[in-house]
C-alpha cells in the first residue's frame, strides 16, 4: 500500500517535471525594449552575443554602466574591447570587469555588490533566453525588492541538451528556494 502511494507520488512529480519543460521553453523571456533605460546592465559570461548586447546597449546610451560577470582573470580590458569592437574608452569609463563568478549564484553575488556600490535601481540582465530564468531567480533572492530587473535575453540557438540541464538545475533551485534552502 505504502509502496504503491510512493510510486503514485514519483510518477506524478516525474509527470510534472517531463509536462514542465515545454511550458518552460514556451514561456522564455523575449528581448526587451531596447529604448528602456536602466541605471546598469549585468552580463553573464558564457555565451556567444552576450558581450556585444551589453556593449550595445551601453553605447546606445541605454544606461550608465556596465558589469561583465564572470570575466576570466586572465582577460584585459584591452583584449574586451576589440574583441567587441568597442572604444577602450567606453570600457575606462563605464566598464567593470567582475572576476570573482565562477556560476550563476556567485554571478548574483557579484552583482549586488556591484549594485549596492552604486545605489542602482534598475539594472537590465543580459544572458541567453534559456540561461535567464534561473540568473533572475539567483538576483531576486539577493538583491532588495526595490531594484527593479529587466531581463534581455539574448537571441541564439536553443540546444536541447543545455537547454534540457538548464530547466533541471532552475527546476531544483526553485524548489530549494521554495523550501527555504538557499
Amino acid at each position: 500500500m505504502i509502496l504503491r502511494a510512493l510510486i503514485r507520488l514519483v510518477s506524478a512529480i516525474g509527470l510534472c517535471f517531463v509536462l514542465g519543460f515545454p511550458l518552460w521553453v514556451l514561456l522564455l523571456p523575449q528581448p526587451a525594449d531596447p529604448l528602456r533605460a536602466t541605471d546598469g546592465i549585468v552580463v553573464t559570461t558564457g555565451g556567444p552575443g552576450r558581450v556585444d548586447r551589453g556593449v550595445e546597449l551601453l553605447r546606445a546610451g541605454h544606461a550608465k554602466r556596465l558589469l561583465i560577470s564572470g570575466v576570466d582573470r586572465s582577460v584585459r580590458p584591452r583584449e574586451l574591447a576589440v574583441t567587441v569592437d568597442a572604444p577602450m574608452q567606453l570600457f575606462e569609463c563605464c566598464v567593470d570587469l567582475g572576476r570573482e563568478a565562477v556560476d550563476t549564484r556567485s554571478n548574483a553575488d557579484e552583482t549586488v555588490r556591484w549594485v549596492r556600490k552604486h545605489r542602482y535601481h534598475s539594472i537590465r540582465l543580459v544572458t541567453s533566453a534559456w540561461h535567464m530564468p534561473r540568473a533572475r531567480l539567483e538576483l531576486s533572492e539577493r538583491l532588495p525588492d526595490d531594484v527593479e530587473i529587466i531581463t534581455d535575453p539574448v537571441p541564439g540557438e536553443r540546444p536541447p541538451g543545455p537547454m534540457i540541464r538548464e530547466y533541471s538545475k532552475y527546476v531544483l533551485r526553485l524548489l530549494s528556494v521554495a523550501v527555504g534552502v538557499n
